[in-house]
């Protein structure tokens, strides 16, 4: 079974087909991507998949479940987090503040504990801090733990936004152009990066302009333009199609 299905999904905004019955399914452990041009309904079709925009059709299963209509947090509950095109963390706040954020639904401390400071809420703060070093050092974010996010490079933002997510412990990641604004070298380091969250379980569907990153780390690839769905395949096969060569390669003899 898959572990996400999107079945003919559709958003209309007026007259506009944002999204217009889009289909397809992500095997656990892929690296999905979904490419197009600027307007193609990329980003709009993740907020129908994380639950920020309600679909006008179709249906989204995730484990075999609808979670069509459910609100992000209970979307983000059943094991999907997102990252954003703009970064967005809490610019006041450390690294290691921010990336605790994203671990809070796993904490099983109640009010009580907290209201009354009891050992059970000490050893769980405990936990979580070890829990969110170790990602921070899968991404080399260590040393900036205890800096204000605000202070840091825009690179480094998009990282730590990244191990926020992990933090959530996520089956299914939803990375939404994490190569914006990134150079040549980081853009090669978030590679790696997205190769070990793989390897570690997590299922990847990333929205991405940057090609080279694209075809590194992809197993597949959906391909859309005007919100329809052109095509969809291995790296080898989208680069060798000519209708996407036409619209978003831009092959000046299609």
């Amino acid at each position: 079974m898959p572990i996400l299905e999107v079945k003919n999904i559709a958003r209309s905004f007026g007259g506009l087909k944002a999204v217009d019955r889009v289909s397809f399914s992500v095997e656990g452990g892929q690296i999905k991507a979904i490419i197009g041009p600027n307007g193609a309904g990329k980003t709009t079709l993740f907020n129908l998949i994380a639950g920020i925009l309600e679909p006008h059709g179709g249906e989204v299963f995730f484990k075999g479940e609808s979670i069509y209509g459910l609100p992000p947090h209970k979307i983000a509950q059943k094991g999907i987090f997102r990252t954003f095109q703009n970064v967005q963390l809490f610019s006041r706040m450390t690294v290691l503040e921010n990336i605790l954020v994203g671990h809070h639904r796993k904490m099983q401390a109640s009010f009580f504990h907290a209201a009354f400071g009891v050992p059970a809420l000490h050893r769980e703060e405990k936990r979580a801090v070890k829990k969110v070093t170790a990602i921070a050092e899968m991404l080399n974010l260590t040393k900036h733990l205890h800096i204000q996010t605000s202070q840091l490079d825009f690179g480094t933002q998009r990282l730590v936004e990244l191990a926020r997510a992990l933090a959530g412990e996520p089956e299914l990641l939803l990375l939404d152009e994490p190569a914006a604004g990134l150079n040549i070298h980081e853009t090669s380091q978030l590679a790696s990066f997205i190769r070990q969250i793989r390897t570690s379980g997590i299922t990847i569907v990333l929205i991405e302009h940057d090609m080279s990153l694209v075809m590194d780390v992809s197993d597949e690839i959906v391909v859309l333009s005007y919100g329809k769905k052109i095509a969809e395949g291995i790296p080898s096969e989208i680069q060798k199609n000519p209708e996407v060569i036409a619209v978003y390669l831009g092959n000046e003899n299609a």
